[in-house]
């Protein structure tokens, strides 16, 4: 790593979020082994007859699963394509009709993560979300490991409400411009700074996205298949308190690791950081009409979101996904400068929509809801009956270490949604709360913390060309391997807080209908 003159910071922190974006992932082996393996799984369901107790949709639902599944995890093509084909491979394969397949992809939490996106793009168009980093980061002091822990805090901040990928791509330029100002031919613990600094980047970005349902797609997907599958919703407020605590627990197990595990940092203070951040604020000038409005309408939001429960009890019809569609379109009526016809939010600024996440919840809705209907969830959950020998803390530590593993090598959402119908099923299986299991999953899904491909941050952060591989896969694996104790830990004391989860009891809104 070579540092620049801080004056060169600009055109460096330009090209490193260009390497970022642009880092080319080359088409290899395991995209062309997804084109034999994903539909060779589906032909085989096609000419084979179904194995006993698995009807003849459930089998071809399985084939049709598989095949998604494949193409998910190989990335042969890009994800949101694969998480369409359902419209037309349901259909054809007598899975159901095109109005019971595309029902999902209007699902209303889909509207909920719509709405937040809004609101996370209008931060974004005002400058908010930096403001906020800044002045957290400032605050922080000027010392390795403190600076180090600004950059994780003001990271996962943001992350709660923006995605992982714009917070990542939004704090890298302020952390090479860090980077940039540190002596040339620095010592050592200079150069790990470096180096765990931009890891705190990615980490704090993947990390707040755990503490809220908009933060990450595998939560979300979460809140989806437990609506659309049982009917039953997991309200913002109640994820939160789980998934802040969390966040909170992980954040200084990260900043250990960081700083004194993986990357010895010194105490000295870095000579010029503090003239950067105040360079940096002066940047952004005084706050404008359309930040202070982008944040009234933040709070406002984030605080009904809170509290649903008690509003609901006044206001039946408020939800998280009314809540956050008035808040989304809310951004659109509030004016600027009428003469101008300017407001906090327009039409264009939406182009930045993650369009392909709420196509993929959509996908992995309706590639659940067959799995459920045609018996497939049922069937997985008998061959499962194995395990009933096995203590459960032994299977949920197996189950949650290797979703988390195999979404180092894969996307965690792709991950998320063809795994979590069989992590429910499993629970079932074993007589227990299928919350038990998907909420854990669902977090361990999110930890990405050891290869690029794992989760957006890391693949930003890596492709600016200061963090190697084996740096990266060093720190995380340490991560991974302290984190799955830690989730499910809180997760079990928690969620019978939260979720009355109790051992060994299987809640009535998990239970099959009873047969006419």
């Amino acid at each position: 790593m070579t540092p620049s003159s801080p004056t060169d910071s600009p055109g460096e922190a330009g090209s490193a979020i260009k390497r970022a974006i642009d880092h080319p992932s080359t088409y290899g082996l395991r995209h062309w082994s997804g084109w034999v393996l994903g539909p060779g799984a589906l032909l085989l369901t096609l000419i084979l007859p179904p194995p006993e107790g698995l009807s003849p949709e459930g089998w071809k639902t399985a084939g049709a699963a598989m095949l998604m599944a494949t193409l998910w995890i190989c990335e042969s093509v890009p994800i949101p394509v694969t998480a369409l084909s359902p419209l037309v491979l349901f259909p054809a394969l007598g899975l159901g009709t095109i109005q019971t397949t595309a029902a999902p992809f209007a699902s209303p939490i889909i509207y909920l993560f719509l709405g937040g996106f809004l609101i996370a793009l209008a931060m974004q168009r005002w400058n908010l979300h930096r403001r906020v980093a800044l002045n957290l980061i400032a605050v922080m002091g000027t010392r390795p490991t403190r600076i180090v822990a600004g950059f994780l805090l003001a990271s996962a901040l943001v992350s709660m409400w923006v995605s992982n990928t714009a917070t990542a791509l939004m704090m890298l330029p302020i952390a090479l411009s860090v980077v940039q100002i540190l002596p040339q031919n620095g010592s050592s613990t200079l150069r790990n700074f470096g180096t765990a600094l931009l890891l705190a980047v990615a980490y704090g970005a993947t990390t707040g996205g755990m503490a809220t349902l908009i933060g990450t797609p595998p939560n979300a997907l979460l809140a989806a298949y437990v609506d659309e599958v049982y009917g039953f919703t997991i309200g913002f407020g109640q994820w939160m308190l789980i998934g802040v605590p969390v966040m909170l627990v992980t954040l200084p197990i990260v900043w250990l690791v960081l700083t004194r595990v993986s990357f010895r940092l010194g105490t000295e203070e870095i000579a010029g950081m503090a003239d950067l951040i105040r360079i940096e604020k002066g940047k952004l000038g005084a706050w404008s009409h359309g930040e202070k409005a982008v944040l009234a309408v933040f709070v406002l939001t984030a605080l009904c979101w809170i509290f649903q429960p008690l509003l609901s009890g006044w206001l039946p019809l408020v939800s998280d996904t009314t809540i956050a569609m008035t808040g989304g379109l809310l951004l659109f009526l509030i004016p600027i400068n009428l003469r101008r016809g300017e407001f906090v939010m327009n039409w264009e600024a939406t182009k930045g929509m993650p369009w392909d996440v709420l196509l993929l919840f959509g996908g992995g809705l309706s590639l659940a809801g067959n799995i459920e209907r045609h018996g497939l969830a049922r069937y997985l959950g008998d061959l499962s009956s194995g395990l009933n020998g096995v203590p459960l803390i032994v299977t949920l530590v197996i189950v949650c270490f290797g979703l988390l593993m195999l979404t180092e090598l894969t996307s965690n959402t792709a991950t998320a949604a063809t795994f979590l119908p069989i992590v429910a099923a499993l629970a079932l299986s074993l007589g227990e709360n299928p919350l038990l299991f998907l909420i854990p999953c669902a977090l361990a899904a999110n930890c990405s913390y050891m290869m690029p491909v794992g989760t957006p941050p890391n693949a930003i952060v890596f492709g600016s060309g200061y963090v190697s591989l084996p740096q990266m896969a060093r720190a995380g694996m340490v991560l991974n391997v302290a984190l799955v104790p830690v989730i499910l830990g809180l997760v079990w004391v928690l969620g019978s807080l939260v979720f009355g989860l109790e051992l060994g009891v299987v809640p009535s809104w998990a239970l099959p209908p009873p047969a006419p």
